[in-house]
């Protein structure tokens, strides 16, 4: 059965480079544009961007579920050593939570936009800068996986493939 699988390459995955990056970087941006959009709203009165708030949410809650499944993949293919062990496990927490978070947001704003389209309530932006605050500490675990610890770059495959990482 395994030899009908593909290879994996010189990143350790079976396809040319991660993909839970992109998609993810989909998540945050829609997740921040979300609340930039709520906030200038509620200042200028304008519900329109109210709107296009609740579409980006709406993707969010989405993307954000194909993201975790990337992840969880490419998490499982890094063969993580020791040292980047307690940061992963982080990521992979915050990033399960914050699809609950997100999809309960999402599930007030369906409530909220159903009631009164024209107004959003004090509670909700304050709720939406607490989710933005989440998502930048989870950007912050994610770049220190790829940037200090390298999961999935050349040199860092090939110092664990040599036994050199453990």
């Amino acid at each position: 059965m395994w030899e009908y699988l593909p290879p994996l390459n010189e990143h350790n995955l079976p396809y040319p480079d991660t993909i839970h990056p992109i998609v993810v970087h989909f998540v945050i941006g829609m997740v921040l544009f979300a609340f930039l959009c709520d906030i200038i709203g509620y200042f200028t009165r304008n519900s329109r961007l109210y709107e296009v708030s609740w579409w980006n949410m709406f993707f969010a809650t989405i993307s954000i579920f194909i993201a975790i499944i990337f992840g969880q993949f490419e998490a499982g293919l890094a063969q993580p050593y020791k040292a980047v062990e307690p940061i992963l496990n982080l990521h992979t927490l915050i990033g399960w939570s914050l699809s609950g978070i997100i999809a309960a947001i999402t599930a007030w704003r369906y409530v909220i936009r159903s009631n009164n389209a024209e107004k959003l309530p004090m509670p909700y932006l304050g709720l939406g800068l607490l989710l933005v605050g989440i998502v930048c500490f989870q950007v912050y675990l994610g770049d220190e996986l790829v940037w200090v610890y390298g999961l999935h770059t050349v040199p860092v495959v090939e110092a664990i493939k040599e036994g050199i990482l453990q």
